[in-house]
């Protein structure tokens, strides 16, 4: 029982540490507000279990259109863990330089553009590189990692650099270096990991300031909302809406490609 009681008691430094960076929370909101106002969409990216804050986003029920949810399958599918298509090859894949490329290729990304890019470690080639090339692109970069965790990492580029050196904003999920909390007796290794608490935290404070900054910029967005509570009319309304403002917000993002 006290193994359970010390995560939970964790989880609550956790919450106490995203609460402690309020001023980097709004500053996050307001140019992912800005970008969504302009008409363009705030880029979502995140290798291997980094995934689960990009769809904490968009789509799901409390959230809106205005985001591009990259969920690049090579890098992030867990279920067969081994043979074909199986973890040894998405961890391989996450380190291999140019392939951010590749994905970023599928977007015309503009200066009015934002990112989010997640990673715990911070160290991961591709994630770094996602973070370089949209920042390159002129896009306001906004880096998710585990601050403690990253800082006794070693990099994984050649040149020892990591997410944080190419992120103009930077939240901590407030997780341990390790990730894994707890210490069970009779276990050398600790259990039970915290980045996503941290995450899935970081991910709902902005949602939620950024729906308040677009109603007060005349633009509400268009919330996905369960039938039980608005009924079933109103929420198949929201869905269909929220669905076409993404394709035609999509769109645009290949509109100019190879012009």
């Amino acid at each position: 029982m006290k193994s359970s009681e010390d995560y939970l008691r964790q989880c609550a430094g956790v919450i106490s540490a995203v609460a402690a960076q309020k001023e980097a929370i709004d500053r996050a909101a307001d140019w992912f507000a800005e970008t969504i106002l302009a008409g363009r969409v705030v880029h979502l990216f995140g290798s291997g279990h980094s995934r689960i804050m990009v769809e904490e986003m968009w789509p799901r029920y409390g959230s809106f259109p205005g985001w591009n949810p990259i969920v690049e399958l090579s890098l992030t599918f867990h279920n067969l863990v081994t043979g074909a298509n199986g973890q040894r090859q998405a961890m391989f894949l996450e380190n291999v330089p140019g392939f951010a490329g590749r994905i970023l290729r599928n977007f015309g990304i503009t200066a009015d553009d934002a990112a989010l890019i997640i990673s715990s470690s911070g160290t991961s080639v591709v994630p770094c590189e996602m973070a370089e090339g949209l920042r390159a692109r002129g896009a306001k970069v906004v880096a998710m990692v585990s601050r403690a965790h990253s800082e006794g990492c070693e990099a994984k580029r050649d040149d020892g650099r990591k997410l944080t050196d190419f992120a103009d904003l930077v939240l901590d999920t407030g997780a341990p270096p390790g990730d894994a909390a707890v210490a069970v007796d009779g276990l050398d290794e600790k259990v039970a990991p915290l980045s996503t608490v941290g995450g899935v935290i970081l991910i709902n404070a902005i949602k939620a300031g950024v729906a308040e900054r677009l109603v007060q910029g005349g633009a509400p967005p268009k919330v996905l909302a369960a039938a039980g509570i608005v009924g079933a009319e109103r929420s198949t309304a929201l869905f269909e809406a929220a669905y076409d403002e993404h394709a035609r917000r999509m769109a645009k993002l290949s509109e100019n490609l190879g012009s």
